[in-house]
């Protein structure tokens, strides 16, 4: 066995309600498919996680993502959980030894005892879709949760045991102000969190909201207000203890997302599940999208598993800058050089020369990262790591 550091991500497609904001593959009114999914998903996870664990060893990481993870009714939850149980064999392990293990969680559809159930089963890092904390902010964009249920997320969490728990939060909402937004941060950091994703609303091709911009049904903050608003966030969650370690993520210092860092800093990863992506061996992949293909291909041992564009030495050197310039550290000339077998400089000298005149990339021995006027205009430096 070869010891690697990787990671596993696990997906559950359900939902109660689709929000209006999101294009990920997720859905409504799905449930019958639920149990035949979950056998699927466990047997897809015995066949793919032995394999790699006989390979690499155990998983750093786990994370279970959607969709909504804690839709599912407690039996199926609890027959994921023994699944990754047996996998990786950890009968005898010591907690403190065990995988950084997530579980998506809408405030809505937890309770006292699927989060006992989640603590039993492994699961030490619970990350709630608060997304704002305003009620009628919340309808409009299609979540099925309350402010008040948010906030009794987090003390059920605390009673459960649960140390390291994360919270999302959305900017930019449809009817928003600056004072809501100011509001969102205060309550969000009253009940301490351990880590805090804040996200820019982006319209999405497909989604509920993308149709309502184009009929004109939508009402947007312009872009010096959300301008006003990411400036009033970054500065706002350093002054309370949460350091940004990425773009769009800050935590109180030791409980950064190992699973996410692990994205960042081209490790690799197992996707089980429908419509779930995998990095491995230089290559990515993703699972069929469909839930009753998904089943199917299971079922059928057919495979679900589907490479995408194959990757190039030059994809490869993009995907790696792109994502070691989304976190505060960087590209680290050292990794890059291991990687690609060349100098840092070698590739991209230029753009970063050009990048340090606009102010946006600040360099030194070990790298470079992107500044805060960066951070703000990144999408202005991915472009200029383009071969």
């Amino acid at each position: 066995m070869r010891k690697q550091r990787w990671g596993l991500y696990i997906h559950i497609p359900f939902c109660r309600q689709k929000c209006f904001y999101c294009d990920f593959p997720s859905f409504a009114g799905r449930e019958r498919y639920e149990a035949d999914y979950t056998d699927a998903l466990c047997r897809e996870l015995a066949e793919q996680g032995v394999l790699y664990r006989e390979k690499w060893g155990r998983p750093q990481t786990i994370y279970m993502g959607g969709g909504t993870p804690s839709v599912l009714d407690a039996a199926l939850l609890e027959q994921i959980l023994q699944a990754i149980s047996e996998t990786f064999a950890w009968e005898g392990i010591d907690e403190e030894e065990r995988p950084e293990f997530t579980v998506e969680c809408n405030p809505g559809t937890i309770d006292e005892a699927k989060l006992a159930l989640l603590r039993a089963g492994g699961v030490n890092r619970l990350s709630f879709g608060v997304q704002t904390f305003d009620d009628p902010l919340l309808k409009r964009i299609g979540r099925i949760h309350t402010g008040a249920q948010a906030r009794e997320a987090m003390e059920l969490a605390r009673a459960a045991g649960f140390r390291n728990v994360s919270m999302d939060l959305i900017y930019g909402l449809p009817g928003e102000t600056q004072a809501m937004l100011m509001h969102d941060l205060e309550t969000m950091v009253s009940l301490q969190p351990e880590h805090i994703s804040i996200y820019g609303l982006q319209l999405e091709e497909g989604t509920a909201f993308a149709r309502m911009q184009e009929m004109g049904k939508l009402s947007l903050p312009d872009d010096d207000m959300v301008e006003a608003m990411y400036d009033a966030m970054t500065s706002f969650l350093p002054q309370h203890g949460y350091a940004r370690y990425e773009i769009s993520n800050f935590a109180k210092p030791g409980f950064e997302s190992r699973h996410n860092l692990s994205y960042w800093q081209d490790v690799p990863y197992l996707g089980i599940g429908a419509a779930a992506h995998s990095y491995l061996e230089g290559q990515r992949y993703e699972n069929v999208r469909e839930i009753p293909a998904y089943i199917e291909g299971i079922r059928s041992g057919s495979g679900v598993r589907r490479q995408e564009e194959a990757m190039t030495r030059e994809i490869a050197m993009e995907e790696f800058a792109f994502l070691a310039l989304r976190t505060a550290r960087g590209i680290d000339r050292r990794h890059f050089e291991q990687r690609f077998g060349v100098p840092l400089d070698a590739i991209y000298a230029d753009a970063i020369a050009k990048l340090k005149r606009q102010g946006l990339l600040a360099e030194d021995a070990a790298g470079v990262r992107l500044t805060e006027l960066g951070m703000k205009y990144g999408n202005v430096a991915f472009e200029e790591f383009l071969l």
